[in-house]
C-alpha cells in the first residue's frame, strides 16, 4: 500500500521547512518530483540530497505569488513528465500583527502568499491533472485556521488559513467529477525557519505544554503519513478532508 512509484509529485515550498520534509517523504515513496521555491540553489540542493532514491526530479525556481511564475512551472512540469498526479500546496510566510495594528501590505503579503497562491497553483496543475482524469492535491494549512489564538496576534495568518480550509472543501466538490480529490493538512507547532525563534522561548515552551495534550511539538517526519495516504491511490474516496496534525490542540 502507499507505494507512489510512478506518480509525479509537484511540491511548493520545497526549499526548507515543511515543503522539504515532503519532498523528502514523497522521493522516498517512488514519486517522481517537481520541486518549486524562489531558491533555486536550495532546490539543487535538495536534488543532489534525494539521488539516492532514484527518482526523477526537477527543480523549478517559482514565487507562487506569481501568475506567470506558477502557469510557467506548470508548462514546464507537463513538457517534462507529461502530467502531474499530486500537488502539495505547502509554500507560506507570514507577517504577524493583530487587527488594529497590521497595515495593509503586512495583510495583503500574507494573503497573497498563504492563501491566493493556494488558488493559483491548483488553478494551473488542476487543469493538467484534468486532462488525466486523475489527482490528488494536498493543502498544507494550520490548525489556526481552524481556532483563534490568545497568545500571538497573527489575523491574516488565520484569516488565510481558514480560507484555505474552506477552499479545499469547495475544491473537493468542483474537481471531484474530474476525479480529482481535494484534502487539507492542518500542522500543529512544527519547527521551521518560521517558526523557531518563537517555539524556543520559555513563554511559548510553557504556553504549549500546557495547551497541546501530548506535551511537545510536532517532530520531522510526523506530517509524512497524513500526506502519503491522501496522495495515494488508496485514498480515491477521501476528498475534502480537513486533517490536524497537531498533538490535540484542536481537540480541546
Amino acid at each position: 500500500m502507499f507505494n507512489l512509484k510512478g506518480r509525479v509529485a509537484v511540491v511548493t515550498g520545497a526549499s526548507s521547512g515543511l515543503g522539504k520534509q515532503m519532498a523528502k517523504a514523497f522521493a522516498n515513496q517512488g514519486a517522481d518530483l517537481v520541486i518549486l521555491a524562489r531558491r533555486l540553489e536550495r532546490l539543487e540542493e535538495l536534488k543532489k540530497e534525494l539521488e539516492p532514491t532514484g527518482v526523477d526530479i526537477l527543480p523549478i525556481k517559482c514565487d507562487v505569488t506569481s501568475t506567470e511564475d506558477i502557469n510557467e512551472a506548470a508548462k514546464l512540469a507537463e513538457e517534462h513528465f507529461g502530467k502531474v498526479d499530486i500537488l502539495v500546496n505547502c509554500a507560506g510566510s507570514s507577517k504577524d500583527k493583530g487587527v488594529l495594528d497590521m497595515n495593509d501590505e503586512e495583510w495583503d503579503f500574507t494573503i497573497a502568499t498563504d492563501e491566493t497562491s493556494v488558488f493559483k497553483m491548483t488553478r494551473a496543475f488542476g487543469n493538467i491533472m484534468k486532462k488525466h482524469n486523475y489527482g490528488r492535491v494536498i493543502n498544507i494549512a494550520s490548525m489556526y485556521g481552524m481556532v483563534g489564538n490568545a497568545e500571538i496576534p497573527t489575523i491574516a495568518y488565520h484569516s488565510s488559513k481558514g480560507a484555505v480550509v474552506n477552499f479545499t472543501r469547495a475544491a473537493a466538490a468542483e474537481l471531484a467529477p474530474y476525479g480529482i480529490t481535494v484534502n487539507c493538512i492542518c500542522p500543529g507547532y512544527f519547527y521551521t525557519e518560521l517558526t523557531t525563534e518563537v517555539l524556543d522561548t520559555e513563554m511559548f515552551k510553557k504556553f504549549a505544554d500546557s495547551h497541546v495534550p501530548m506535551k511537545r511539538y510536532g517532530k520531522e517526519g510526523e506530517l509524512n503519513a497524513g500526506a502519503i495516504f491522501l496522495a495515494s491511490d488508496e485514498a480515491s474516496y477521501v476528498t475534502g478532508v480537513i486533517l490536524p496534525i497537531d498533538g490535540g490542540y484542536t481537540c480541546v
